[in-house]
């Protein structure tokens, strides 16, 4: 049997390629003069594909939800108004958009006069078989417009309406106004509130806005979910670095996994969004709220602030709250004597941290002592810290390479070809820009070669 899909429904047309009996007519005009006669209504954005393969069925599936995700990036405020009076409901920033919600809504108010004026030609009406839209240019931004029965949508766009999200605006509408009718019909005859909230939520839900919301990986994920995400390479792919950003920071991006995974290999971002998208659907990943996330760094920030305090005493300086400036100022007044007994207390310090394998704290310590040393001129000394620093940092990014590597070959053995990349890339970059490495490094050129053979085998 051949299957049509039909703007998202599927209809199955009961004939074979081979023995259609109206192979003289195109399929999606057949298919349309079949719905017709069982009473469906058809315009110039109706959309009839045929799939012939699973394959092309997974293509379409992919390319729906890539659109999608482009509607999404395309919106930019949402308004909810009063159809009569024109004031408005509800205000739903999707960006960091600033807009005059007033000065907006006197312009539309404006506009539909106009366009509805039986003096002029209703050039911004977008027609359909059943509804319209108003659409028109406020300041650099796209409005697109639908009355319902009380409420009227207004979307703020940056660039013109696809037929998609024309369809889904009248669709939220037909699903809106009969959800909260009870209170808009209060708002409308008593101006009772509008309640806030549940409606934002049923907004971000409807318009697919929360694929533009900081994400996180659940806490708490089945073994049999993560089963299926280890069977699949780019869901994989997916969760280990989603892993890596959140070591970084409490939260990601789909645009900047979309970026990391097409560094890795060249996939089609079809096929990323595709995955990310199953994840989002098995609640592997999870959309987060702005606010949420706000409230975690603030909370985190104070947490980091609670723990420096606490924290064990690194340097007189530290102890004495005393900043590099201060110092610079102590110095200028300084005797060469004094000075060269707090390097020498300074450099001791670093050699115990050292010793703790706390690189940061024992470089922090040469970096205190090679100020004081360069503030005083003493040449002796600023050789001797300068060569410690350069030999800290670079036995620092010896065993930040070797991890890396080690990373990498580990997955390279277990088949995972995305996590390999990752991580060779990282020891690339290392190798790359770090000063202790000529160009001429050989691992350099095997690196490279290394990651190109893995892309292949993708």
């Amino acid at each position: 049997m051949v299957y049509f899909k039909i703007n998202g429904l599927g209809y199955n047309c009961g004939q074979t390629k081979d023995n259609c009996p109206q192979k003289a007519q195109s399929c999606s005009e057949c298919i349309k003069r079949r719905l017709m006669d069982l009473g469906f209504e058809f315009d110039a954005t109706a959309e009839v594909i045929k799939i012939d393969s699973v394959d092309k069925q997974l293509k379409l599936e992919r390319e729906t939800i890539w659109k999608k995700f482009l509607d999404v990036l395309n919106i930019k405020h949402i308004l909810l108004m009063d159809k009569g009076s024109g004031l408005t409901l509800l205000n739903y920033a999707v960006s960091g958009v600033d807009i005059d919600e007033n000065l907006l809504s006197g312009f539309i108010q404006a506009n539909i006069t106009f366009s509805e004026s039986s003096e002029v030609s209703n050039k911004n009406v977008v027609p359909s078989f059943e509804y319209q839209f108003y659409e028109f240019q406020y300041k650099k931004f796209n409005i697109l417009l639908k009355d319902g029965d009380i409420i009227r949508v207004c979307l703020i766009l940056d660039h013109k309406a696809s037929i998609k999200l024309r369809n889904q605006v009248f669709q939220f509408l037909e699903s809106f106004e009969p959800q909260f009718k009870e209170e808009l019909i209060k708002f409308q005859e008593k101006g009772v509130h509008f309640g806030f909230q549940d409606k934002i939520d049923y907004i971000v839900e409807f318009f697919n806005i929360y694929l533009m919301f900081p994400m996180t990986l659940a806490r708490s994920i089945p073994p049999y979910e993560l089963d299926k995400v280890k069977g699949n390479l780019v869901q994989k792919a997916i969760y280990n670095l989603a892993k890596e950003m959140l070591t970084i920071k409490t939260f990601f991006f789909i645009n900047n996994m979309l970026i990391r995974l097409k560094n890795i290999a060249d996939i089609e971002d079809e096929v990323i969004l595709y995955e990310i998208y199953q994840l989002l659907e098995r609640k592997i990943i999870s959309p987060t709220s702005i606010e949420t996330i706000a409230n975690t760094i603030e909370s985190g920030q104070t947490a980091d602030h609670d723990k420096m305090i606490k924290s064990s005493l690194i340097s007189p300086i530290i102890n004495n709250n005393i900043d590099l400036e201060d110092l610079k100022e102590q110095l200028k007044t300084m005797d060469e004597f004094s000075a060269r007994r707090w390097i020498k207390e300074t450099k001791k310090k670093a050699r115990a941290a050292a010793k703790d394998s706390k690189f940061q704290i024992t470089l922090n310590e040469y970096n205190r002592a090679l100020l004081i040393a360069k503030e005083l001129n003493f040449k002796g000394e600023i050789a001797k810290i300068s060569l410690k620093i350069f030999n800290i940092e670079s036995k620092s990014k010896y065993i930040e390479l070797d991890f890396n590597l080690e990373k990498a070959e580990t997955a390279e053995k277990d088949g995972d070809v995305f996590n390999s990349i990752n991580y060779y890339q990282h020891a690339l970059k290392i190798l790359d820009e770090f000063k202790v490495y000529s160009v001429a490094d050989p691992r350099i050129k095997k690196l490279k070669k290394k990651i190109q053979k893995l892309r292949e085998e993708i």
